[in-house]
């Protein structure tokens, strides 16, 4: 029985691991859960996997839950105790599947105590990449990916070398916006936004998706994950969400994966790697499927996605501006406080205020992200006023 820790386990996926879980009895013992605050879905979670250690990283919310009896679980709460959590002793792989630049501390914790990563916090690649991925091959740590297309990418290269990809292919569904312009964008609304046509996730990256910085984002942690050049990276938007990407190699060969756009499975995977369990998505039947189609992404109109190349070619620190600019900027239009189109104006402004700091140290990181932030809530306020 695999024993396993989940960081942010009331979130989408951390909540869809669970359910991974119950479907696989006898796999996995979740030895840790950790989220943020959500005490009445945490403590239901505690009562059914009677983990060994339980984590809510705010305050106020741990007072509410170290009041109630879980049995032999031991509560803990605050920041640190959440990054401590992701280093508990006897877990095996940590699930890291919080949300934003926050995952970044716990996910080195697990590293440094030698526990194999299932990342599906994106950010912590995108802002720390060379870092992280030094760190791992320090400590012979492996880094499986949660992410659908780069759980995708990692099944095409079973058994190949990965000197011999000529180019990614990672798709993109497109959002709710495919096709419409800057001119129809101006006036869209949360609810429009959040309307996704294929996949069921959390606010936040459901927002990311629509303004296609999601695949930004996905385009600086492919590099990272499997040493590529971002000019071998090519988006490609995919609206029937089968295909979750493909791999071409350099004697023009491609090889894709397909199933189900159902985020179980790629959790499962990382989880059972290398082996293969039975799971309970829908299958794919190909007398049924009339279309797989694929189209160009508009980078003048989501400007996310060409502001995203453009940080990870500069390095050093501007992944961390792009992402902490995008991440106070959702935030605000998930508030009223700006336009769905603000987004990219506020990203585009962090990223022509900072200068780059190169090979910058976790603490630089850390730094950076605190002053992009500030900067992005007073750029912010001009559209409040």
């Amino acid at each position: 029985m695999k024993k396993i820790a989940i960081l942010g386990s009331t979130g989408s996926i951390g909540t869809q691991a669970l359910d991974v879980v119950r479907n696989l009895p006898g796999e996995f013992k979740v030895s840790v859960l950790a989220a943020n605050s959500n005490v009445e879905l945490f403590s239901k979670q505690i009562e059914e996997f009677q983990p060994e250690l339980a984590v809510l990283a705010d305050e106020t919310a741990y007072k509410i839950l170290k009041e109630k009896n879980f049995g032999g679980t031991k509560i803990a709460g605050g920041r640190q105790a959440f990054i401590d959590a992701a280093g508990f002793d006897g877990v095996e792989i940590v699930l890291t599947s919080m949300s934003g630049f926050a995952g970044l501390e716990p996910t080195i914790k697990a590293i440094k105590c030698k526990k194999n990563i299932a990342l599906a916090n994106k950010e912590t690649l995108v802002v720390a990449g060379e870092i992280v991925t030094k760190l791992a091959a320090d400590y012979g740590v492996k880094i499986l990916p949660v992410d659908s297309e780069h759980g995708a990418f990692f099944q095409c290269l079973q058994g190949e070398n990965y000197k011999s990809i000529e180019k990614l292919l990672l798709t993109a569904s497109g959002g709710p916006f495919r096709g419409k312009t800057r001119a129809d964008l101006q006036n869209a609304t949360v609810n429009e936004v959040l309307a996704h046509p294929t996949w069921n996730m959390g606010k936040k990256i459901t927002v990311d998706s629509a303004s296609l910085v999601n695949k930004g984002l996905e385009v600086i942690e492919a590099k990272f994950l499997y040493g590529v050049n971002y000019e071998q990276i090519q988006v490609v938007v995919h609206p029937q969400s089968i295909v979750h990407s493909m791999v071409e190699f350099v004697d023009g060969s491609i090889i894709a994966q397909l199933a189900a756009p159902d985020m179980r499975l790629p959790i499962q995977y990382a989880l059972t790697y290398p082996d293969r369990k039975i799971s309970p998505i829908k299958k794919l039947d190909f007398w049924e499927i009339k279309n797989l189609t694929f189209e160009k992404p508009d980078f003048e109109t989501f400007k996310g996605l060409k502001f995203a190349y453009e940080a990870g070619k500069i390095g050093g620190t501007m992944p961390c501006v792009f992402n902490a600019a995008n991440e106070v900027a959702v935030a605000a239009f998930l508030a009223g406080k700006i336009k769905f189109l603000q987004i990219y104006d506020v990203i585009e402004n962090a990223m022509n205020s900072r200068a780059v700091i190169k090979n910058p140290t976790l603490e630089i990181l850390l730094d950076e992200d605190k002053i992009v932030r500030n900067l992005s809530e007073k750029f912010i306020l001009q559209f409040c006023t």
